[in-house]
């Protein structure tokens, strides 16, 4: 199907984008335009803007801009041909014809649509009548209320093989076999896939049921069951719940994906609408884009035994190549032997709270999923978690995503094994403590990049400044400090007198650090770096909060390593594009500007505003 400009702008002009946003979030007429707390952050003030007359939206809090068509695809959900089908319907306006394939298709997809629809009824019906009463019993025992099961569509399916084919004859054995409500075997008569299990719906992001699962009632294999793929359903595509939970997810400000539909709709009865589930397979990267449409930093919430941290787990790899500036994972652990299931009916909605309010970053659960992976008393052993951490961080697309997580782990990995041989390794030149000890590793290639493409000297300044003040964090960034010791001049052996007087005494603080230096003659230099009027970061200054100094200082030296190796990219690409004059190199040099405003921004930040 083609959609002409022509036909999507007088869509957009024949509907009214506040008549439209106004149906779900409230709005204030402010002069000509409408203004409203933002549905897509949360936000105590509006800074949500809806103009009529232009047909955009836009948020000046988190930059949500669009026009009606957008409103429906990111604030509902819709796929965009959706999105236009409802919206014309609305408007009175005809959408133009599919070509044959594509009619072709949606009559196919119609009637499957509609033997989904009956089924569903059917199996409610049967729920309801005599022969559900097991199914009721099994609702009952597991806590689910009347409006719950109504809610959701629960249903029964009875321990018959062809009761439903009987019920849904209209459509004949073939279109139920294809909506995979039959069980066609070579040879034999069709007969009915489901069959004494309690029934639940799934729908897509519209509402509209495209599968089932079946949950056994008695004893049997498997305990759940699902539909087969069919051309309504993509098990790895959809999201159980999803119809639901994305205008909850949006209010609440957080979307929870889970290992089942009954651990949604426990959660669900407890107040919890924003939960999702996969459908019998591990989260997809379909899914997790399905879950950051609605959320930045979605929350997994898998069960704590070892099948559910393993599905934990790859969902993290599998999200790792799509991380973007601040989208990412959220994890939050069950207790042993629970799922949010049991937790909720056993311990009530307020544990659960207690848990979400507290969710492990994802680098968090890939630094601890490696290190306990196997004993790292060895050098092959620590060499081997350097390894899978690079391995990890290499898959990440986005390169200043991944810059931080080479960072962060290399941070990580020195806290945990570094400190001690580096206070060998900084010793000054031409110093013989004990017997001969093997010279330094080369520099990593993080460090190569830097040097090659020069550090800034003022930024380098302001963090040795800032490790004066902290002599306790120079044991954390060692791999950092390196390139910094190749600076040459006064500034290269300040550094050194530093490193040697801060490790020869890890626990010695900022003051008498100074005094040290006093006497060993960097009295000037250091005097000089720490003016209070040098470089205005809370840092270097005396009387700065020290968690606010320490994460600054973090910060300023990841943005430190992170800066020239996106110089240098600029640079290669802008050569590249003189050359080329192509537009994939005009793109790449477009994107490393922004990646290197970025750095400024965040660099930027950390200055401290005149009082």
């Amino acid at each position: 199907m083609t959609l002409t400009p022509a036909f999507l702008d007088e869509l957009r002009a024949r509907t009214t984008l506040s008549a439209l946003i106004g149906k779900s979030v409230k709005l204030q007429r402010a002069g000509r335009e409408w203004k409203a707390c933002c549905p897509f952050h949360q936000e105590k003030t509006p800074s949500f803007t809806i103009n009529d007359d232009k047909g955009f939206y836009h948020c000046f809090g988190c930059g949500a801009h669009g026009d009606a068509i957008r409103w429906m695809t990111d604030q509902r959900g819709l796929p965009f041909m959706d999105a236009v089908k409802e919206l014309a319907q609305a408007a009175g306006m005809e959408v133009p014809a599919p070509d044959k394939r594509s009619a072709q298709r949606a009559e196919r997809q119609k009637g499957l649509r509609e033997a989904m629809e009956d089924a569903a009824r059917w199996f409610t019906e049967q729920l309801h009548g005599i022969g559900g009463a097991e199914g009721r019993d099994l609702l009952q025992r597991r806590g689910i209320s009347e409006e719950a099961a109504r809610d959701f569509g629960f249903g029964f399916a009875p321990d018959s093989r062809s009761k439903l084919r009987q019920a849904l004859s209209d459509y004949g054995d073939a279109k139920l076999v294809e909506a995979g409500l039959l069980i066609q075997v070579e040879g034999k008569e069709p007969y009915d896939r489901f069959r004494g299990r309690l029934m639940i719906p799934i729908r897509d992001v519209r509402g509209r049921v495209i599968a089932f699962g079946g949950r056994i009632i008695g004893d049997g294999e498997p305990k759940y069951l699902n539909s087969p793929e069919t051309p309504l359903f993509d098990k790895g595509r959809n999201l159980y719940n999803l119809d639901r939970a994305q205008t909850a997810a949006r209010k609440a400000g957080r979307v929870i994906a889970v290992e089942g539909y009954m651990d949604v709709i426990a959660l669900t009865q407890a107040g919890f609408v924003e939960s999702v589930a996969p459908l019998g397979t591990a989260m997809t990267e379909v899914q997790i884009e399905r879950l950051w449409r609605m959320i930045d930093v979605p929350l997994l919430c898998f069960d704590g035994d070892a099948a559910g941290q393993k599905a934990t787990m790859r969902a993290a790899l599998r999200a790792l190549p799509l991380l973007a500036p601040g989208r990412s994972l959220g994890f939050v652990t069950m207790p042993e032997g629970l799922d949010p299931d049991d937790l909720v009916r056993q311990r009530g909605a307020d544990a659960f709270e207690a848990l979400l309010a507290k969710p492990e970053p994802l680098v968090e659960r890939l630094w601890a999923h490696e290190v306990a992976a196997e004993p790292l008393d060895t050098p092959e052993a620590r060499a081997g978690l350097r390894q899978r951490l690079t391995a990890h961080a290499e898959t990440i697309g986005d390169p200043v995503v991944r810059s931080e997580y080479v960072a962060e782990f290399r941070r990580r990995y020195d806290r945990l094994f570094a400190a001690p041989v580096r206070q060998r390794d900084f010793q000054r030149r031409g110093q013989r403590r004990g017997p001969w000890k093997p010279p330094e590793p080369p520099p990593s290639p993080i460090v190569r990049n830097v040097n090659s493409g020069g550090i800034d000297r003022v930024l380098a300044k302001a963090i040795l400044a800032g490790l004066i003040r902290h002599p306790a964090e120079i044991a954390r960034h060692m791999e950092v400090l390196g390139t910094l010791r190749l600076a040459d001049g006064a500034l290269g052996r300040l550094f050194e007198a530093v490193i040697d007087v801060a490790l020869e005494d890890q626990a010695l603080d900022g003051a008498r650090l100074r005094t040290i230096l006093v006497k060993s003659g960097f009295g000037s230099i250091a005097s000089d770096l720490l003016r209070a009027d040098a470089v205005a970061f809370s840092f270097t200054q005396a009387d700065a909060d020290q968690t606010r100094a320490v994460a600054d200082l973090d910060e300023a030296i990841a943005v430190l390593v992170a800066r020239p190796a996106v110089d240098a990219a600029l640079a290669q690409a802008t050569a590249e594009l003189k050359v080329s004059g192509s537009d994939a190199a005009f793109e790449r040099q477009v994107a490393l500007i922004r990646e290197q405003q970025t750095l400024e921004a965040r660099l930027a930040n950390l200055i401290l505003a005149d009082e």
